[in-house]
């Protein structure tokens, strides 16, 4: 399983979507606001905008938020301006590859708390370019296994354009280009096909397998910690844990 689809299951296993909430919808209406900043009001012509907007969707925004962080992205008011895409790289327990995410109003403030983190939970922060070549943007949708047939999956995901359907431990993961995540999950959709969610990623070429307990849980734990900073949108590693391991460390 992927890092990706491994760190999802964790996420999911743990509860830390729902019980964050606030903190996701305060993260997910500062992306909205940049990716309309940066591309404009339209998300028929605003990949990145159409993107947030139906992450947002998936994550049960009021469309009224959704809405009015779409007019302040545009608009020309300080919360258009005020935030900045940056990224860091670095490795995590077991020498695992991590990338982070971000936008924030304050680069300095961001970079000392993100090395903080990383030094605190067994991790380095390291260059700019350190780690990013180990990953390449593509667009993922995972899918229950018991929601649907395989040979349907991948007829459908097919025709629509998917890159590649990969058989998980608890499912499916569709990958795609990024421009045509929109139209394969539609056409997903369109097919009757649920899927537990559909988003842009970072997929790591390359995985380090983490069998060791101790080291799955720090990894976890700088995983959760970067997370839980304001400022960070998505981490992203290349570890893969097995699922016994797993278990251990989701409980």
């Amino acid at each position: 399983m992927s890092g990706h689809s491994k760190w999802h299951s964790i996420r999911r296993q743990k509860g830390a979507v729902d019980a964050k909430r606030g903190q996701l919808f305060s993260k997910l209406v500062r992306a909205i606001i940049v990716a309309a900043r940066e591309g404009g009001p339209d998300p028929a012509a605003n990949l990145a905008l159409a993107n947030a907007i139906e992450k947002a969707r998936e994550n049960s925004m009021p469309k009224d938020n959704i809405e009015r962080a779409i007019a302040r992205g545009s608009g020309s008011g300080a919360d258009a301006a005020a935030y900045e895409r940056v990224t860091y790289e670095g490795y995590g327990p077991g020498g695992v590859a991590v990338y982070v995410e971000a936008l924030t109003d304050n680069r300095n403030r961001t970079a000392a708390e993100v090395r903080h983190t990383f030094s605190k939970n067994d991790g380095n922060l390291g260059e700019s370019g350190s780690v990013a070549w180990l990953f390449e943007r593509k667009g993922v949708i995972l899918v229950p296994a018991e929601s649907v047939d395989e040979e349907e999956l991948m007829l459908a995901a097919a025709d629509a354009g998917a890159e590649d359907v990969v058989d998980e431990e608890s499912g499916y993961q569709v990958t795609s280009a990024p421009d045509d995540l929109t139209s394969v999950r539609e056409a997903l959709s369109a097919a009757g096909i649920s899927f537990e969610s559909a988003e842009l990623t970072m997929l790591p070429k390359t995985t380090i397998r983490i069998e060791d307990e101790s080291d799955a849980k720090k990894l976890v734990r700088l995983m959760e910690a970067l997370e839980e900073n304001d400022d960070v949108q998505d981490v992203y590693a290349n570890f893969d844990i097995p699922e016994g391991v797993l278990e251990a460390v989701a409980s």
